[in-house]
């Protein structure tokens, strides 16, 4: 099984193809974008990844890799299409349906088919197979069905694709077996096997579990303040528990996994997954009370000027799919009496106007820090107050030095914290700011 074929070059497949190709592998790139699969063929990369140009380049210039438009016949095909949700919190499986039928008529016997997109309980047994089994080809016997789905981090995705420990669900033992041979050719991480359905639940409820911690710290995040608490000393103080492990709040839940994936379950068994619909339902309000907060600060300033620093759903990458921010600015947009001014250093195509970073501060009568990106530390917080209208500062993230902040005049707001409260937990260090720019260079 020497040729593969990898449809969709996203976050995972572009890495995943390139792994294999650099590999030995002959690689067949497919995504139904023109332009990634020109930027792929020479050699370059469509999305922000550490490490994924250098990759992509070896993959290309060893003539392992190639990108189409079409499927091209292989040996092994991988499917890592999106599986998004619908407005009523659906799975959309008809990414996968689609890119299933495109290869029915390519597949021969001994073919192996993998579904990497994170899916449903059941997607790959009964959504799946009745598709593929229109090749005619006995499914299990002469066509091998399998799922393995990824358990990265975007931002480590290289890394973590290698070191990883994977779950691989076959629909029979051979096909599980089967797809072991191919990753195991550069996994690192133990690889373990067991049924496709058991491995679709694994990677959700990892997700799930994750969802339903943050949940809980956003939760305390609304509790504290009525208490005149801070909820990141309680956070702070209750982890140093041996068995205690709570997550950190924030302005909401983004991404393609975790503000995703346990819809999954809750459209399967609504009666039954309770506990998961709930967390859902109080990480999805978050934009919602970050807003809230937002407008309290800005309650007594005609036609304020809102800065909102960051707009992905996690620092220090420029994915924005599902980030809490896209539902801050809907609601800001709602509001004709406020300006908005974006600014993130990562991000370089948005729906929304993005601004320079000078300019988002000009006048502005409040920041809103909504993701905490590596460079966003070490603004300058004495030459932003020399810009702003009115210096008042929201860190959902916790991400920014109160003590800075404050020395250079600003209003310091903390999400999950009072704002009449006058406790003052450990935060990040102050640094050694420069007076002539907005970002230090230390």
């Amino acid at each position: 099984m020497k040729e593969i074929s990898v449809l969709g070059l996203g976050y995972i497949g572009l890495p995943t193809a390139s792994i294999l190709a650099t590999n030995g592998f002959v690689v067949h790139g497919v995504d139904v974008s023109q332009p990634v699969v020109d930027i792929i063929n020479k050699g370059g990369i469509h999305i922000e990844e550490p490490g994924l140009k250098t990759l992509v380049q070896a993959a290309v210039n060893s003539g392992n890799l190639k990108a189409y438009s079409q499927p091209q016949m292989a040996d092994v095909y991988i499917l890592a299409v999106p599986t998004p949700i619908t407005e009523d919190k659906k799975a959309d499986l008809s990414y996968v349906g689609a890119v299933a039928r495109a290869i029915v008529p390519l597949l021969k016997k001994g073919d192996l088919v993998i579904l990497e997109s994170t899916s449903p309980p059941g997607t790959t047994q009964d959504f799946l197979c009745p598709i593929l089994a229109e090749s005619g080809l006995t499914l299990g016997v002469d066509l091998l069905v399998a799922h393995c789905p990824e358990r990265v981090l975007p931002g480590k995705i290289i890394k973590e694709l290698i070191q990883n420990i994977r779950i691989i669900g076959g629909l029979t033992p051979q096909s599980a077996e089967q797809a072991r041979e191919i990753y195991a050719t550069f996994v690192e991480g133990d690889i373990h096997l067991t049924d496709v359905t058991t491995a679709e639940m694994v990677k959700i409820m990892e997700n799930t579990f994750r969802d339903v911690n943050i949940a809980l710290a956003n939760e305390l995040a609304q509790i504290a303040p009525q208490l005149s608490i801070n909820a990141w000393e309680v956070i702070r103080f209750a982890n140093l528990h041996p068995r205690v492990n709570i997550h950190t709040p924030g302005p909401g839940v983004g991404g393609h996994c975790i503000s995703v994936d346990p819809w999954f379950v809750v459209e399967k068994f609504p009666e039954t997954a309770q506990l998961i619909a709930q967390a859902r339902h109080i990480n999805d309000a978050m934009p919602e009370y970050t807003y809230q907060l937002l407008l309290d600060t800005i309650k007594d300033i005609p036609n304020p000027k809102v800065t909102l620093l960051g707009v992905t759903y996690k620092p220090d990458v420029d994915d924005v799919r599902e980030a809490p921010s896209l539902k801050i600015l809907e609601l800001l947009q709602r509001n004709p009496s406020i300006e908005v001014a974006i600014y993130d250093p990562h991000v370089k195509h948005f729906e929304y106007e993005l601004s320079g970073l000078e300019a988002a501060f000009k006048n502005s009568d409040c920041v809103l820090l909504a993701v905490d990106h590596a460079e966003f530390r070490f603004i300058n917080p004495r030459q932003v107050a020399s810009v702003v209208r009115h210096p008042n500062v929201i860190d959902t993230r916790n991400a920014l030095s109160r003590k800075d902040w404050q020395e250079a005049g600003f209003n310091y707001r903390l999400l999950g914290e009072d704002a009449t409260s006058q406790v003052r937990m450990a935060q990040p260090e102050s640094v050694t700011f420069f007076e002539d720019r907005l970002f230090s260079t230390v």
